[in-house]
């Protein structure tokens, strides 16, 4: 038996699904109070997630007669880190860490970028923003294969962390 929705306004609800979100019965409920599309993020989760969230999506636009629309969310290019041997390190003010071309996992000197246009792109002086800029280090040296940085503003970087370099062209 299909559940006819009418909707008469211009505007469309978008509800985001995510972990606490996923369930038939919850997406019935966000349908019902109004969502006419739903935005699956693909920066997050696995594809065989999200094609079961687009399978129950699908379910409930057939049980109730109306198209649902389904926003795939999917990020541009992001530059990141590679990962370390921990899963994160604690980077201090004042120290030296090493971005380089090496994909063994990293440690509390070093890690992979796995990005050369940086490296050959990068000059003394240059600011690398990691992590959405939570951490700031500085180029000291560009030896070809690899940036000796300092580390202006400490903390803790763990794997794929995003990589900005606003100083570099």
């Amino acid at each position: 038996m299909t559940d006819r929705v009418r909707r008469h306004r211009r505007t469309k609800i978008l509800a985001t699904l995510g972990p606490a979100s996923s369930t038939p019965e919850m997406i019935v409920q966000l349908f019902h109070a109004g969502a006419d599309i739903f935005r699956l993020n693909f920066s997050h989760g696995a594809h065989e997630d999200h094609a079961r969230r687009i399978e129950m999506i699908r379910a409930v636009e057939k049980k109730t007669g109306r198209p649902i629309g389904i926003l795939a969310d999917v990020q541009g290019p992001k530059l990141r880190v590679g990962v370390f041997q921990s899963g994160r390190v604690q980077l201090q003010a004042g120290k030296s860490f090493i971005l380089d071309q090496n994909k063994a996992p990293g440690d509390t000197r070093r890690v992979c970028l796995p990005h050369p246009e940086i490296i050959d792109a990068a000059e003394i002086g240059a600011t690398l923003l990691l992590d959405d800029g939570k951490l700031r280090l500085r180029v000291v040296h560009n030896r070809g294969d690899h940036l000796v940085t300092e580390v202006l503003n400490g903390g803790v970087l763990s794997d794929r962390k995003g990589v900005n370099v606003p100083d570099v062209v």
